[in-house]
């Protein structure tokens, strides 16, 4: 009885043993696999990023040379002198050519008050206004704080207008997002064309439309 006694102890014990064996074992696996499929992940997500970088820097450079009734321009800083920014003049020059060259007939401007305390969309119809835009072709939108306002205060009018088509006027990576909200919208007649304006930050303004772009898609 003590041999069996003994045998049954130590045998309880090596089974234990065996089991915390095996259990780290498992542990183990499931780490391995975990991180593997999260490796296999992200280089998924590199991947689809790079693609849909790639697709909206191409969509936005494109210029159909398309007419439309209005160019919607999306506001951006105004300086403290009341100045538009470098990029933001740039935009408006983009949308003064359309107008310029008879591809559209009306200029809605948007934006909202920045920290320097200005309305963007005033500020670029006094520009507009100063390159002989007329008064009566430009529109105001002073409530665009963001994008999907933009798409939304710029619908309004061409409804009640008439206008049935529009060319979105931004910087090259922002013109994919933007045209994609008009859509969502049911307005599915625009277009976009970009100013050959590039800066530095353009690296983390295309990477953070990708994000931008999905959330909107929600």
């Amino acid at each position: 009885m003590e041999i069996f006694g003994f045998w049954m102890k130590t045998g309880f014990l090596a089974t234990k043993y065996e089991l915390q064996v095996v259990g780290a074992g498992i542990r183990k696996i499931s780490l391995f696999l975990t991180m593997h499929i999260l490796k296999k992940a992200a280089i998924v997500l590199l991947i689809w990023m790079s693609i849909h970088s790639v697709y909206i820097i191409i969509d936005g450079l494109s210029d159909k040379h398309g007419k439309a009734d209005v160019a919607v321009v999306m506001g951006s800083k105004v300086n403290d002198d009341g100045t538009l920014s470098p990029r933001l003049e740039a935009r408006v020059n983009c949308a003064y050519d359309l107008y310029n060259t008879g591809r559209v007939k009306f200029i809605l401007v948007s934006g909202g008050h920045g920290n320097e305390g200005l309305n963007e969309a005033g500020m670029m119809k006094t520009y507009l206004v100063t390159k002989g835009v007329p008064d009566s072709l430009i529109f105001v939108d002073n409530i665009g704080h963001n994008t999907m306002a933009t798409v939304k205060n710029s619908i309004e009018p061409a409804r009640q207008l008439g206008w049935k088509s529009i060319i979105v006027v931004s910087q090259y990576y922002h013109i994919t997002r933007a045209k994609m909200f008009y859509r969502k919208e049911g307005f599915k007649n625009v277009g976009g064309v970009a100013p050959r304006y590039f800066e530095w930050r353009d690296f983390y303004s295309v990477f953070r439309e990708f994000w931008a772009f999905y959330i909107g898609l929600l």
